[in-house]
């Protein structure tokens, strides 16, 4: 599929403990406002949240597989995060591509939202889908 402006994509995912301690093992993000409940507890977060490389993990999933899709890389991103992402919420992103541009980069807007509707990361990103040459 040709990418178009308008188009649309989102994914969903539940952040379960288990994907936190995954997540960690394979950057070695341990920090204690992900694991030690009671450091937590003393911030404003006041509970246990995820790593935020797992909301952009999605978006990266987003892109790669969706929307552009396949040879799909991000060249930049732009992301802030209003609202933190507990363990045991279900987050979904959604990209939007809102122009491309005559180098064929692809300008996405991107929000991601838990399952109350907050709005947890957003911003927006250039993209490039890449063709196999033979």
């Amino acid at each position: 599929m040709t990418p178009q402006a308008g188009q649309t994509s989102s994914r969903t995912l539940s952040v379960t403990p288990e994907i936190i301690e995954s997540y960690a093992e394979i950057t070695g993000d341990y920090n204690p406002l992900h694991f030690n409940k009671e450091f937590a507890a003393g911030t404003r977060f006041e509970r246990l949240i995820a790593q935020g490389g797992i909301a952009t993990g999605l978006l990266h999933a987003l892109v790669a597989m969706d929307l552009p899709g396949s040879g799909s890389v991000f060249l930049n991103q732009n992301w802030v995060f209003p609202k933190p992402v507990y363990i045991g919420d279900t987050i979904t992103a959604t990209g939007t591509i809102t122009s491309i541009d005559e180098r064929h980069r692809i300008l996405m807007s991107f929000e991601v939202v838990n399952q109350d509707g907050v709005i947890v990361l957003k911003g927006d990103a250039t993209v490039m889908q890449f063709q196999p040459t033979t």
